[in-house]
């Protein structure tokens, strides 16, 4: 097995989902609840229906900002009896990536209604004479995911009402004081998904993935308590620390694997290089 696929199937430790409980808003399917979370919706019978085809959310509330201040008070709620904690930021929640918002929830409570997340991932790159480096980042120890982690450049949640691309500039010149107009030169990639189980339910991310060419003489600082520091590696030295370690954060492996794919690292043709690509792309 490719030293590689590890990463993939740690991110994606989750292989079916039986045993889950569809929740739906409208006719959409939105997320999965486990049993637990389940049994605390049937104390909220004014907003949260059981039916044959699993929860939904009451069908009264038809604007999404009823939705979202249904959601805003249960998530009170179950946070307050321990099912998760609160971030203080809402997300968009969406039937797809791609669908139109049906309301909004504390990114926080996501994982337990296994509602899929979207966040931004920018690889920052300077090409030297000596080839390919990329900026690394050192998440702070404090984080309460992945402390001390390796992470990219430029990594963060899309909040609710926010693109992909103002996300991108706001993480940017939060965590890696980058101006706007450096910020705005990186290419969109690609993307990559999983389907992950955790202790307050199940995350389903969707990462859209940048490229960013920075000039040799710019150099990164932190602008918040993300991460402690950045450091420029060679490109062979980030495949290393991905192939033979676990000091990566565990998505950000699968955002570097795919550009191994793409510089061709790992040979994008070969059995190995098809596997990973396949890998990559199983989340929502």
């Amino acid at each position: 097995m490719s030293p590689f696929q590890r990463h993939i199937d740690a991110c994606n430790n989750l292989p079916s989902p039986a045993g889950l409980i569809p929740f739906r808003i409208g006719p959409d399917q939105v997320g999965w609840l486990g049993p637990e979370l389940a049994r605390a919706l049937t104390f909220f019978p004014r907003d949260i229906h059981f039916d044959g085809q699993g929860a939904a959310l009451a069908s009264r509330l038809r604007s999404p900002g009823a939705r979202s201040e249904a959601l805003a008070a249960i998530a009170r709620s179950l946070a307050e009896r321990g099912h998760f904690r609160l971030r203080d930021e809402p997300f968009d929640v969406r039937a797809t990536p791609d669908g139109p918002v049906l309301a909004q929830l504390d990114r926080g409570a996501l994982p337990a209604f296994g509602i899929h997340a979207q966040g931004v991932h920018v690889n920052g790159r300077v090409m030297r004479p000596d080839g390919l480096h990329l900026w690394v980042g050192h998440r702070s120890r404090h984080k309460s995911v992945a402390p001390g982690k390796l992470d990219n450049l430029i990594a963060g949640g899309i909040p609710a009402g926010l693109s992909v691309e103002e996300t991108l500039v706001k993480e940017a010149e939060e965590e890696a004081s980058l101006p706007a107009e450096l910020a705005a030169r990186a290419r969109r990639v690609g993307r990559v998904s999983y389907v992950m189980r955790v202790e307050e339910g199940m995350r389903r991310d969707v990462l859209h993935c940048f490229d960013l060419d920075l000039p040799e003489g710019f150099e990164p600082k932190p602008n918040d308590d993300e991460v402690e520091r950045f450091e420029l590696w060679p490109v062979r030295r980030v495949f290393e620390a991905v192939r033979d370690t676990d000091e990566v954060k565990f998505n950000v492996n699968l955002v570097l694997i795919d550009l191994f794919l793409r510089e061709g690292l790992i040979d994008p043709e070969g059995a190995e290089g098809r596997s990973l690509r396949a890998g990559l792309e199983q989340g929502p």
